[in-house]
């Protein structure tokens, strides 16, 4: 089975094909991350406007590297939920009128599916080992930072376990290289200064470290930083920066970390799995490794093009869901709300 994907849920337009064993065909980006750079962050009006222009290119892109016709994609799928409405609307509509136009069923795709299934993807056509059902996952993004257990690939079987109370960890990233000045996105360029600096120079305190509880906060370690800028000013020197970098980088990354070999270890799990686009982070990946293997358990990383928005974990998640006969009728909506049931607040995460 080949399908189409299309993901327009923030700042990237993307199309890919993909079979329902994981091969991506084609996987076809459109990054708008120049467009939304001088303003700090993505701009809503902005990227609706720039799907509205990329996405039929894309598309087409797609099923030329995929070398295909409309004879042989078996079904077209979207994100359709959670995102930026506006952003999400231009994909539905995208996909609606390419899958009426070529007479194929549409399935519309929770962007965290998506993300928790990417590591299923083989890119370039090597075989990698993939998870057992069920695996506790990581989805750490700018927008989501959250502990799900996944017992099969379609939202009904996955459960958050704990999530975090404020900001994702991806925006703490991003705010935190505002406040130095590094520009947008923060989290490359943090990632990229982190290794030259020293982390016990200017100590920060890891956030929700020392709870047994599953969640997460990173208002409080960001408030660290623009306390530090505030009293200090923003460093005139790369190694002070590298640093704070160091610092910061290695107190979220071990929270994140630990709590998600802490959630697999309390459902006796032994396959854990990171996504979304902190997952890219250098540090996460080499600390999510070596706490899994001291815990004797398995640590499933997805390649660098699968942790960020991409559209051939929409189409691989949709083929997951073609596979359980489902299929989306023409008023698939866009909406901001994910499909995913949320821990309660009372007790979340706490055993």
């Amino acid at each position: 089975m080949l399908v189409l994907g299309i993901e327009s849920s923030c700042d990237e337009t993307g199309a890919a094909i993909v079979s329902d064993d994981g091969r991506v065909a084609s996987d076809v980006v459109q990054s708008q991350v120049r467009l939304h750079a001088e303003y700090g962050g993505v701009v809503p009006e902005l990227a609706s406007r720039d799907h509205v222009k990329n996405v039929t290119h894309v598309v087409r892109e797609a099923m030329a590297q995929a070398n295909v016709t409309w004879d042989t994609v078996d079904a077209v799928a979207v994100t359709n939920r959670p995102g930026l409405v506006g952003a999400l609307l231009v994909g539905v509509q995208a996909a609606k009128g390419i899958a009426w136009g070529a007479g194929k069923p549409l399935v519309g795709v929770d962007h965290l599916v998506g993300h928790l299934l990417a590591v299923f993807l083989r890119r370039d056509g090597v075989p990698s080992p993939t998870p057992q059902y069920p695996f506790v996952a990581l989805l750490a993004s700018g927008g989501h930072t959250a502990l799900y257990r996944v017992d099969a690939p379609h939202a009904g079987a996955i459960r958050e376990l704990g999530a975090t109370r404020d900001d994702a960890a991806g925006e703490a990233f991003d705010k935190v290289a505002k406040l130095l000045g590094l520009g947008y996105p923060g989290g490359p360029v943090i990632d990229r200064l982190a290794p030259r600096g020293d982390p016990d120079r200017i100590p920060l305190i890891a956030p929700m470290a020392h709870t047994s509880s599953l969640e997460f906060s990173f208002s409080g370690i960001k408030t660290q930083v623009a306390q530090w800028v505030a009293k200090n000013g923003v460093p005139r020197d790369e190694q002070t920066t590298a640093d704070l970098c160091a610092s910061f980088q290695r107190a979220v990354t071990n929270v994140l970390a630990s709590k998600l070999v802490a959630a697999a270890a309390r459902e006796g799990v032994r396959d854990v799995v990171i996504g979304g686009g902190v997952a890219a982070n250098s540090a996460l990946r080499a600390r999510v490794v070596a706490l899994a293997t001291q815990r004797e358990m398995t640590a499933f990383v997805p390649s660098l093009a699968s942790c960020t928005d991409n559209a051939a974990m929409i189409a691989y998640a949709g083929a997951m869901r073609m596979a359980r006969g489902e299929r989306d009728a023409w008023d698939l909506i866009a909406t901001s709300q994910t499909a995913l049931p949320r821990a309660t607040r009372k007790g979340r995460g706490e055993r």
